[in-house]
């Protein structure tokens, strides 16, 4: 039975509770036709097992407010290398963005959804690195939020099947999907408006970049009435639209189905295919990748064009955080959001009592910070971090336990956990946040030297530095 039938079952049975029409009335079908079609159902297709299974949990819930449930990918310890040496001390959703853990902007973003039943975060990091966390976050918010480990990567979309039933079990209307890595406004609100108006299955979110950088993104093509998505390609070799994916979505619990049947032809595939007998040794490698199932490639392009899948654009702003580089850019985005959402997480100060705060600037309430230093634009410190008198902190991040002796200048980089810039010292970068050596990065627990100049430089953790260096990877 294919979805629409299934799921058209299931609205007219809702109805009926409701309604509270008994089975066999004149406006019903029989107790005995509902049942036979939810045998054809079950056979039809294993996913449908959860159909039947949570029949009747899901009409009891259909008198009772409906509610959604959102999922956040944080991916793994093999995803964001390019976020070294950054991501050796902790996990990278973890790092603070503009104060704060990154995966947290998307969470307080869905602290906003109405009746939202459960926050689940989705990785392939030991549960140990979100623990601490997840409780706190939980507590703070009073909304549940709850890591699930992966025990192998499944792909963006294998990893929401994996838990489906986990997902299900409050019987969300909605399911509201996000990946960590995003850096944006997170318009859900709007974008839900937009899902229930479109009755699909899937709602996306888009945004018009430039020619230039939309083959960096999954491209698209959309209706410009309708919003329907029509053209879905990942990463194109030619170029095909300047709009893109922003992987932010909304789906029904019917995206279910639609993995469920990529795995299955994938099986199906893998066992009609004639092998080699060098391949047949290495058949245990090879089938592990039929549950290895993707959003964007194996979801969004085959749907498009269905009117199944329709799009939600944004102006607001939007990046991804794939290096230090953009942790440093979308830290400035997040603080100029603050204006507007959260005013009173940004410093304020006098310059004669306190510092002097030029911009848009977070200071955590356990840092000290010298009346004589000026810090901003775009500045973020962590806790227990020390500035010293005269000192000039400008676009930078300076995490934990830092100390940044008299009259040294900061800019454009990112000082590691516990690190000190001595008297005098530069630490400085050029500002490109897309390439590699753009920035400066200071690893844990680096000294830089009084006097000493730092430009454009990574440095790896545990390293003293006592001569002025540019453009290097210090190992």
């Amino acid at each position: 039975m294919d979805p629409p039938l299934w799921r058209a079952l299931f609205q007219e049975e809702e109805l009926l509770y409701r309604m509270d029409v008994p089975y066999g009335s004149a406006h019903s079908r029989s107790q005995h036709e509902t049942h036979e079609l939810l045998d054809s159902l079950q056979a039809a297709h294993p996913v449908k097992l959860w159909f039947e299974s949570s029949r009747n949990k899901a009409l009891q819930m259909a008198s009772s407010e409906e509610v959604n449930v959102a999922v956040i990918m944080v991916g793994g310890p093999t995803k964001g290398t390019r976020f070294r040496p950054l991501s050796f001390n902790l996990a990278k959703p973890l790092f603070p963005l503009a104060g704060q853990p990154m995966v947290q902007h998307p969470i307080l973003a869905c602290k906003k959804i109405p009746s939202l039943a459960h926050i689940y975060l989705i990785g392939f990091y030991e549960e140990k690195e979100f623990a601490l966390y997840v409780s706190a976050i939980s507590n703070e918010l009073k909304v549940p939020v709850r890591y699930l480990r992966e025990d192998k990567p499944h792909g963006s979309a294998g990893g929401l099947y994996t838990f489906r039933d986990l997902l299900m079990e409050d019987n969300p209307v909605n399911i509201f999907v996000m990946n960590c890595d995003v850096c944006c406004s997170f318009p859900l609100s709007g974008m839900l408006a937009a899902h229930l108006k479109y009755k699909g299955i899937g709602t996306l979110l888009v945004k018009k970049v430039s020619a230039e950088s939309a083959s960096e993104f999954g491209e698209l093509v959309a209706d410009a009435e309708t919003g329907e998505l029509l053209h879905y390609a990942e990463k194109p070799e030619t170029f095909v639209s300047e709009w893109i994916n922003c992987g932010v979505y909304i789906f029904t619990p019917e995206i279910f189905l639609a993995i469920e049947n990529v795995a299955s032809q994938r099986n199906n595939d893998a066992t009609l295919r004639r092998i080699s007998s060098f391949e047949a040794l290495q058949f245990t490698t090879k089938s592990a990748q039929t549950d290895f199932v993707r959003l964007d490639q194996d979801i969004l392009t085959p749907l498009a064009g269905k009117k199944q899948l329709y799009t939600y654009e944004t102006g607001d702003f939007w990046e991804q955080i794939k290096t230090p580089g953009m942790s440093l850019r979308c830290s400035s985005l997040y603080l100029a959001q603050y204006r507007l959402t959260a005013p009173e997480l940004l410093a304020k100060g006098d310059g004669v009592k306190s510092a002097t705060f030029v911009g848009d600037v977070y200071v955590h309430p356990s840092a000290k910070i010298h009346p004589t230093a000026k810090v901003g634009p775009n500045v973020s410190i962590s806790a227990s971090a020390r500035i010293g008198p005269g000192v000039r902190l400008i676009e930078c991040i300076i995490l934990d336990g830092v100390e940044i002796k008299e009259n040294a200048l900061v800019l454009h980089s990112i000082v590691g956990w516990k690190s000190i810039v001595g008297r005098w010292a530069r630490v400085q970068g050029g500002g490109n946040y897309m390439t590699r050596l753009g920035i400066t990065i200071l690893g844990e627990d680096v000294q830089v030297e009084d006097e000493v100049v730092i430009t454009n430089c990574i440095v790896l953790p545990h390293k003293t530095l006592n001569m002025s260096v540019q453009d290097e990877i210090i190992l």
